[in-house]
Formats: structure tokens, sequence, C-alpha cells
């Protein structure tokens, strides 16, 4: 019983470190106007149904000018993300340079293969299980960048190893996951 309220506990803060992190906003306390609107963004995004672990979007909020960047797999989901940040209460305009990245068989093969040797690892498990795991898998023309939040170092250099063994991406896979607890060894 213990062991399963410690689970929730600390699935309950990776949620809620990953929203932070897509969430980094300039504004000068917790619960100014900005910092609101960018959480209110970063939780549309994230019940959009077609965001999944091969998009990666940060939202950054000033004045109520909203700033979109980062990587999405498919075309459509830039006009889809840009309608919901519209939507928001307390919005002015949003600024949208999310990166479409190149549909490609061999990229999405190296996707799965990548996300495979990641959420197999009994390590990742438990990141597995959420609907939209913490760790996103960014494939550019062979290129694989690893993005999002651990719960420590251990974890991120896990992560990294399982990426490159996974095999057919072009280069070292660039790790910019980023750590919950830094003072953790696993």
């Amino acid at each position: 019983m213990k062991n399963r309220i410690q689970f929730k506990l600390m699935l309950a803060s990776l949620l809620v470190a990953a929203g932070t992190a897509m969430a980094s906003t300039p504004g000068p306390a917790d619960g100014s106007p900005d910092t609101q609107v960018a959480q209110k963004v970063v939780h549309e995004i994230r019940l959009y149904p077609w965001y999944t672990i091969w998009d990666n979007i940060a939202v950054r909020v000033h004045d109520g000018d909203v700033e979109l960047q980062g990587q999405v797999n498919q075309p459509y989901k830039k006009a889809d993300l840009t309608r919901l940040a519209q939507r928001v209460p307390g919005v002015r305009s949003v600024t949208n340079d999310i990166e479409v990245l190149p549909t490609s068989f061999f990229d999405d093969r190296i996707r799965l293969q990548v996300a495979r040797a990641i959420y197999r690892d009994p390590m990742f498990s438990r990141y597995a299980i959420q609907a939209v795991p913490p760790i996103h898998i960014i494939v550019n023309n062979g290129h694989v960048t690893l993005e999002g939040v651990v719960n420590n170092p251990m974890e991120k250099n896990v992560a990294g190893i399982r990426a490159g063994q996974a095999g057919l991406s072009f280069g070292q896979v660039i790790n910019n996951l980023q750590v919950e607890n830094p003072g953790k060894k696993g």
C-alpha cells in the first residue's frame, strides 16, 4: 500500500515537472497572468489527442503573446496547436515557430526502434504507462534527440544509452533530457 502511494506521488510529480518544463515563461511570479496563460496553453497541448512522444513543444508567454517552439512529426499538428493556443483566455497573439519534421518512413522506423529500446527497459516502465510519456523522441533525417523530463541523472544516462543502442540513427544521440532531482543517483 505504501509503495503504491509513493508511486502515485512520484507519477504526479513527474507530470507536473513535464508540464513545468514545457511552460518556460519569463513572468515575474508564479501567480502572474503570463504564467497562468502558459499553464493553460500547456494543459491544452497535453490534452490534444495527437500530441505524442514524437512531438516536443515549448511554450513562452510575454504580456499575453504566446510563442510556440519545438517539433512535430505531422504537418497538421502545427496548425492545430496554434488554434488550441488561440482559444485560451488571456492570449493576445500566437507566434508559431514549430518545426514540422520531414515525413519519412526511415525516420518513423528509427522513432519506433528508439521508443522500444527506451520504454521496454524496466527502468522506464512507469513512464511507458502514461498517456504521454515524459521522454520525447525527436528524429530529424536520421538524427535522434531526446527531450523531456526524467527523475534522476541515472535515468537520463540510461535513456541516452538505450537510444544509441537502438541502431539506424546517423551519429550520436543528443540527450536534452532534464533531470527533476539532480541530487539523486538512482
